[in-house]
C-alpha cells in the first residue's frame, strides 16, 4: 500500500477559535503518529480567518517534541516572505533538535493577500518580480558555502553549523515547480486539493525529467489530496457539507471560518451554487473507507505518487481524527508502538 501523510492548515471553525485550532493540530499529530502516518506538514498562511498557523517552523518544533516517529515539516514555508538565511537557521535548528525527522517544504506563493504580503516583505531586500528562484539559490548556498570569492556572505555562517539542512521539497499547483524540482533534483509535492493544473501531468513530468543531485538520488513525488472519510458514505457526505459551503465562499474571496454542518445544510443554495459545489467536488474525495479508496485509485494509478498527503477539513475535531483513523486502516498502515 502507498504511504500516507498529513497536511494540516490548523483550520479555524465557527466553534473553534484559532488558539484551540493550534492545540487541535498538536492533538491530531499525536494521533496520526501512532497510526503509522509518514509525515505531518504544516502550512503557512497569513491574514486568513480560516487558518490559524502563520508560522510553520514554530508548529514543527511543538509537534516534533510531542511525537516519536512521524516526520514533521513545512507544507510549506513561503520563501518569498522570508530571508533565506533565516529559513536556513531555523530549519537547521529544528534538524539539530530532531535529527532525521524534519522536512523543509518550500512554496513560491505569498499565502495571503497583496497588502499582507507587502507587510511581510517591506523590510526585506525587495526584488522585482518573482524572486523565488533567486531566494532558493541563496538558501542552497547557505548550505553548500559556494558563494563567489569575495562575496560578503562568505563571512556569515548559518548556525548551527554542524547540522545540515533537512531535505528540501518544492511545492506546487502547476507545472513550474514540477519542472524546477526535477531540474535541481529535489522532492516535489503537488497540491491537487486546490490546483487547476492536471495532477497527472505535473507528477509524470517531474518523474520523467528528474536529474539526480546531492539532494536526492531519485525522484520522490507527494500527491496532496483532500479527503473526508466516515463510517458510511452518508455520514461522510454530511461532514463534507461544511467544506462545500466554505469552498463556495472562498471562491467569492470570503475566507471565513469553517461553518458547522447544521449551518451548511440550512444554507439556501441557488442552482448556480450547487453547480459550483459539484465542480469543486472534483478536488475532494468523500465517503466511507472503501468508497474513498476506490475513488482515489484511478488518480494514484495514473499519477504514480510515492505517497499521498491527506488534508481533512471538517467541523468536528473528533470526526477529523476518525477520518484519519479510517484511512490508516483502509490503506494498511502499521500502527507504531508507544
Amino acid at each position: 500500500m502507498i504511504p500516507l501523510s498529513v497536511l494540516d492548515l490548523s483550520v479555524v471553525t465557527t466553534g473553534t477559535k484559532p488558539a484551540a485550532a493550534l492545540r487541535n493540530s498538536i492533538d491530531l499529530a499525536r494521533h496520526v503518529d501512532g497510526l503509522g502516518y509518514l509525515r505531518y506538514w504544516l502550512a503557512e498562511h497569513h491574514n486568513l480567518a480560516s487558518v490559524a498557523s502563520p508560522a510553520p517552523d514554530v508548529m514543527i518544533g511543538q509537534i516534533a517534541a510531542v511525537t516519536k516517529h512521524i516526520r514533521v515539516g513545512s507544507g510549506g514555508v513561503m520563501l518569498p516572505n522570508h530571508a533565506p538565511l533565516v529559513v536556513a537557521e531555523r530549519f537547521k535548528m529544528l534538524e539539530a533538535l530532531f535529527p532525521g525527522r524534519i522536512d523543509l517544504g518550500l512554496g513560491r506563493a505569498p499565502g495571503t493577500d497583496g497588502a499582507t504580503a507587502y507587510a511581510l516583505r517591506s523590510r526585506l531586500d525587495r526584488r522585482e518580480g518573482d524572486d523565488f528562484l533567486e531566494r532558493l539559490h541563496e538558501l542552497i548556498l547557505w548550505e553548500t558555502r559556494e558563494f563567489p570569492a569575495g562575496h560578503p556572505y562568505n563571512n556569515v555562517v548559518a548556525m548551527p553549523d554542524d547540522t545540515r539542512l533537512p531535505p528540501i521539497w518544492l511545492l506546487g499547483s502547476g507545472d513550474y515547480s514540477s519542472e524546477l524540482a526535477a531540474q535541481v533534483g529535489m522532492g516535489f509535492a503537488f497540491a491537487h486539493h486546490f490546483a487547476t493544473h492536471d495532477a497527472i501531468d505535473a507528477m509524470v513530468h517531474y518523474r520523467n525529467r528528474f536529474q539526480p543531485s546531492a539532494w536526492r538520488a531519485s525522484p520522490h513525488a507527494i500527491l496532496a489530496v483532500a479527503v473526508i472519510a466516515a463510517d458510511t458514505d452518508e455520514e461522510a457526505e454530511r461532514l463534507a457539507s461544511s467544506f462545500d459551503l466554505n469552498r463556495l465562499r472562498r471562491d467569492r474571496g470570503q475566507y471565513l471560518p469553517l461553518p458547522s454542518v447544521e449551518e451548511a445544510i440550512a444554507y439556501p443554495y441557488t442552482d448556480a451554487e450547487r453547480t459550483s459545489i459539484l465542480r469543486n467536488r472534483s478536488r475532494l474525495f468523500v465517503g466511507g473507507p472503501a468508497t474513498v479508496q476506490k475513488k482515489l485509485q484511478p488518480l494514484i494509478y495514473a499519477s504514480k505518487p510515492d505517497e499521498l498527503m491527506v488534508i481533512t477539513a471538517v467541523y468536528d475535531h473528533e470526526a477529523r481524527k476518525k477520518s484519519y483513523s479510517l484511512l490508516a486502516e483502509a490503506f494498511g498502515l502499521v500502527k507504531q508502538a508507544e
